[in-house]
């Protein structure tokens, strides 16, 4: 599975009247806390991986973790990569699992998230803490075979919430905080 994503800073007010208008459907609203791991037998910056607990608190009070895989970037003009996640119970357990098999927390993001879906993409407005304010357009496809048209596909979104494409920021929000 590959996830294709483009991410553009953005004015979050003006982007949720234009999916407003665009008659995108309301996803809901959380908060997510991302924790990410360097691990013992090689860099992850280095081979641009990433290993992460996501815990996600929604507005309706329940509360789930999961862990995450991001392989590293297949194409030189979105964010798209191989993309492994799956539901654990207890995200402070497994910190300790990968604590225990020397996996190292690397850094902590935290944004808040709102969700819409337009036209078989999620569009995601994110308040990132110590980074900034963007908006991710994104799908998920089962063959390399189909990026392009994928990719694609997110510019038309953006460009229909009034969005640049060209303006696109390819680095994650772990590597942004890191760096600010």
């Amino acid at each position: 599975m590959y996830e294709v994503e483009v991410k553009v800073p953005a004015d979050l007010e003006v982007v949720r009247d234009r999916l407003v208008a665009l008659g995108a459907t309301s996803r809901g609203a959380v908060v997510q806390v991302d924790t990410y791991y360097d691990a013992p037998h090689r860099s992850f910056p280095d081979t641009d991986e990433a290993l992460r607990i996501r815990e996600e608190a929604p507005t309706d009070g329940s509360d789930e973790a999961k862990l995450t895989y991001k392989g590293p970037l297949v194409d030189d003009e979105s964010k798209t990569r191989t993309e492994i996640e799956t539901a654990v119970l207890d995200g402070g357990k497994l910190d300790a699992i990968l604590t225990n098999l020397e996996f190292e927390p690397a850094a902590t993001v935290r944004k808040e998230r709102d969700r819409f879906e337009y036209e078989g993409y999620t569009i995601t407005l994110d308040a990132v803490d110590g980074v900034g304010e963007y908006v991710e357009v994104e799908t998920e496809i089962e063959r390399e075979t189909e990026l392009a048209s994928a990719r694609d596909g997110a510019y038309d979104v953006l460009e229909r919430l009034g969005l640049d494409p060209d303006e696109q920021e390819r680095t994650s929000y772990l590597e942004l905080l890191l760096e600010s």
